[in-house]
């Protein structure tokens, strides 16, 4: 079940939201322990793709020189901080969910997070070294994704890097939620790696990498992978 936490705590900075991501983030409270159940202790074990991406971006973001300083955007229950400060990098993570964020606090009490929406950052303009999106950008509708984009970009320097993982599809809107038997259900799109490379360049980021995992023992759908410097 979850637990209101007070705002205060939290670090809320909401507008008012319409129903789409109202029941987004109410699916998403509900979601948070569920998620920490499914990803275990040691999330990034049997990824090596992952592990591999992320440790890229890492790279990149450090010898960049603009610091240590990233956005883990939609970090959930904050499973990836743990790894990127291991890489040397100094993760401070935001979620749309005030529960994901309670819990990612409650297990990773060593790093910042707060609640926040990923189309209204928390960060100063070209604050960050650079952004982690994992699985977080599938959730924006198309009349949301300029804007939101847009706020990547925002807020990393100037040479910084942007990195994001994400269901690789022909963008249709699907449903999810049903699956976990949680009666939960929200918006998801399994982006194209077209598409999303030219939200990125619409952005002012350039491609440095990308990458695809077709469907397998894991997955049910293909996995696409992208880098972009902001120049």
């Amino acid at each position: 079940m979850s637990h209101p936490v007070p705002p205060s705590v939290l670090g809320l900075r909401f507008t008012a939201v319409d129903a789409r991501t109202e029941e987004l983030r109410s699916a998403h409270d509900v979601l948070a322990e569920f998620y920490v159940e499914l990803l275990g202790a040691d999330p990034l074990s049997g990824l090596p793709v992952d592990r591999a991406v992320l440790d890229l971006f890492c790279e990149l973001t450090i010898t960049a020189g603009r610091g240590t300083r990233v956005g883990d955007i939609g970090c959930g229950t904050g499973h990836l901080a743990p790894y990127l400060a291991g890489q040397g990098l100094s993760p401070h993570g935001i979620d749309l969910a005030p529960e994901m964020v309670a819990v990612a606090r409650r297990d990773h009490p060593g790093f910042v997070f707060d609640v926040a929406d990923l189309r209204e950052l928390p960060f100063e303009d070209g604050s960050l070294a650079g952004v982690v999106c994992w699985y977080s950008l599938m959730f924006l509708p198309p009349e949301d994704r300029p804007a939101a984009f847009a706020e990547l970009a925002r807020v990393v320097a100037p040479g910084g890097y942007l990195v994001t993982g994400f269901k690789a599809g022909d963008g249709q809107l699907r449903r999810a939620g049903r699956s976990t038997g949680l009666d939960v259900e929200f918006d998801i799109y399994w982006l194209s790696p077209e598409e999303m490379q030219q939200r990125l360049a619409d952005a002012g980021y350039a491609p440095v990498f990308w990458a695809g995992r077709p469907a397998g023992e894991l997955d049910n759908q293909p996995q696409a992978y992208l880098i972009a410097r902001k120049p």
